[in-house]
């Protein structure tokens, strides 16, 4: 069973690409009894050792990134207005008007111009950044600047609500992800595993890439949060994924061709363990399979995904059975490839 109430946690931290501080103190936390080994490498990812029942026969990597997309504090008006940039890829059209933080502490909102004042198509355009300004009370920018500073990390501030069925948060890419490494950490593992929970995949695979060198796998899951795209008016052959129909399995996005054999493996488990599977159904995006897969001499490498809407907006949506099947399918998918029954396949 999820741990929701710990989900909500690691949620609600606030952990921009860059600055993970806040998620990475909960992580280390709640693994610390449970690991054999932990260290923090210089970039700040959590490297993990867990040893199981036997000795692994494959040496394989979990993956899930810490960071969240967010802003950062570029400049101060003269009269206490902020000026910021996305830390991530956001879709300008979702902010305007959010709460924010910043700081971790001064609460902000995101303004621009009243719509009765703009002229011709002004009125329907995207704003651009530079149009946009975060709100904080401040007078002047010598006020502002007592209570935030150039580069400060900025956050959507959004409430974690969840129902029977669904769970709406920001960050559940990728603290859902962490939260299944935590859960595989503090169970009974049948072989030894090696966890990363990385920093900065969201500007670039950074934590991934010095993870993976470190690690030096054999194999790897990546577990992580893609689009769904199930909703009005999006014909069904572009909805990438579904929320209910289970674990996303990719087959290929911009940055990764994911091993052939894993994608077969992945489904076949599903199928033995009574799990739902979907395949992703889009080229599109990427993960930290795309540092991943290519370290060193190269990693048989497959990303294990939960579907969600509004991905990288101040509220996700995802499906709790989706969670449920997602850490079932890792789990016992990673035990199949320690235990080695993939090392004797045709690459693919």
């Amino acid at each position: 069973m999820i741990n929701y109430e710990l989900l909500e946690r690691l949620c609600r931290a606030n952990s921009v690409s860059g600055d993970e501080d806040s998620v990475r103190s909960i992580i280390i936390d709640e693994i610390k009894p449970y690991a054999d080994s932990i260290s923090v490498d210089p970039l700040g990812s959590v490297l993990v050792h867990k040893r199981g029942k036997n000795r692994a026969k494959a040496k394989l990597m979990l993956s899930a990134h810490m960071d969240e997309v967010g802003l950062m504090v570029t400049d101060i008006t003269s009269d206490g207005y902020l000026k910021f940039d996305e830390v991530g890829g956001i879709d300008r059209r979702v902010i305007y008007g959010k709460n924010v933080i910043v700081g971790d502490k001064i609460n902000g909102v995101i303004g621009l111009k009243p719509v009765h004042l703009t002229k011709g198509d002004e009125s329907s355009a995207i704003p651009e950044y530079s149009d946009m300004y975060i709100d904080i009370g401040a007078a002047s920018k010598e006020e502002a600047l007592k209570y935030v500073s150039y580069g400060d990390s900025v956050y959507f501030d959004s409430e974690f609500t969840q129902n029977d069925t669904i769970i709406q948060s920001k960050a559940i890419d990728d603290r859902f992800g962490c939260l299944v490494l935590i859960e595989m950490i503090k169970s009974d593992l049948e072989y030894d595993t090696d966890f990363a929970f990385v920093v900065q995949e969201e500007i670039g695979l950074h934590g991934a890439t010095a993870a993976a060198y470190t690690i030096a796998p054999e194999f790897a899951l990546v577990i992580e949060t893609t689009t769904a795209a199930d909703i009005p008016e999006i014909d069904e052959a572009k909805q990438v994924c579904c929320l209910g129909e289970g674990a996303v399995i990719s087959v290929m996005d911009r940055r990764t061709r994911y091993d052939k054999r894993m994608v077969d493996l992945a489904f076949e488990t599903a199928e033995k363990i009574g799990v739902k599977a979907q395949y992703k159904r889009a080229v599109a995006g990427g993960n930290d399979a795309g540092a991943i897969h290519k370290s060193r001499s190269g990693v048989r490498t497959l990303a294990v995904s939960l579907a969600c809407r509004y991905l990288h907006a101040p509220s996700c949506v995802a499906d709790k059975d989706d969670c449920e099947s997602v850490f079932a399918l890792a789990k016992e998918l990673s035990q199949i490839i320690a235990e080695g029954r993939l090392c004797n396949d045709n690459i693919g």
